[in-house]
């Protein structure tokens, strides 16, 4: 089932080609299905055919990002790990979602998958200066098993002076269909970004270059929010 209400149509952004995103895609490949590789579990290998994407058999790749600029968003996608692999879904290119192996974690922070990545500085080395926030649950499947993610993302209000007079939110995230947040404010970006300006409007970023991540059924619409 959908996560809003709204009928409009589901925009697909990786079904026949990576024309959604911006250039180079760099070694991102076309595949039927993708699996861990036998002899190193850190890795994905994929197979012949058509219908998934995967950041290349290194693993590490140009980032994905939209040539469209997004306001509101609602995201709908299958994804998979290899063991230990770390990838995420920005919205604006400024919010991230993360996308992790955190498979049988007990405790988990915004650092694991479906947590809301961390605040971070970049000098004098990248490190987290909070804990993010983490999802409600673990719901994160084993490496090498397609997982779902679903999203609907407000981004933040401005007035006509260009103040910001509320927050972004992400009004409902579910992981392999379990709620991980609701209405959650997100009062900075996340990562070494939380100082940066916001934006009503931004590119949608796939993360291809902290490990292995395949994806398929990528798919995207505006949705109807409360507004508040």
């Amino acid at each position: 089932m959908p996560l809003s209400a709204d009928e409009a149509p589901w925009n697909p952004l990786m079904a026949k080609d990576l024309a959604a995103f911006k250039t180079p895609h760099a070694e991102w490949q076309q595949v039927g299905d993708v699996g861990l590789d036998v002899a190193n579990s850190r890795k994905l290998v994929g197979k012949e055919g058509a219908g998934a994407w995967y950041n290349g058999p290194k693993g590490r790749t140009n980032n994905l990002f939209t040539k469209q600029k997004y306001g509101d968003l609602e995201i709908s996608l299958e994804f998979m790990m290899s063991k230990g692999s770390n990838s995420g879904i920005k919205f604006h290119g400024h919010y991230e979602i993360q996308i992790c192996d955190s498979f049988g974690k007990k405790e988990v922070n915004g650092e694991d998958c479906g947590g809301i990545y961390p605040r971070a500085e970049a000098k004098p080395r990248y490190h987290h200066i909070d804990k993010g926030i983490a999802p409600k649950v673990n719901a994160c499947k084993a490496p090498g098993e397609w997982q779902t993610l679903e999203a609907i993302f407000r981004a933040p209000h401005f007035d006509k002076d260009g103040k910001k007079i509320a927050h972004a939110k992400i009004v409902l995230a579910k992981f392999n269909g379990q709620v991980i947040h609701e209405n959650q404010e997100l009062l900075t970006p996340t990562g070494d970004r939380w100082k940066g300006p916001e934006m009503a409007e931004g590119p949608l970023m796939i993360q291809a270059d902290h490990g292995p991540v395949a994806l398929r059924n990528v798919k995207v619409r505006r949705p109807v929010t409360d507004g508040k």
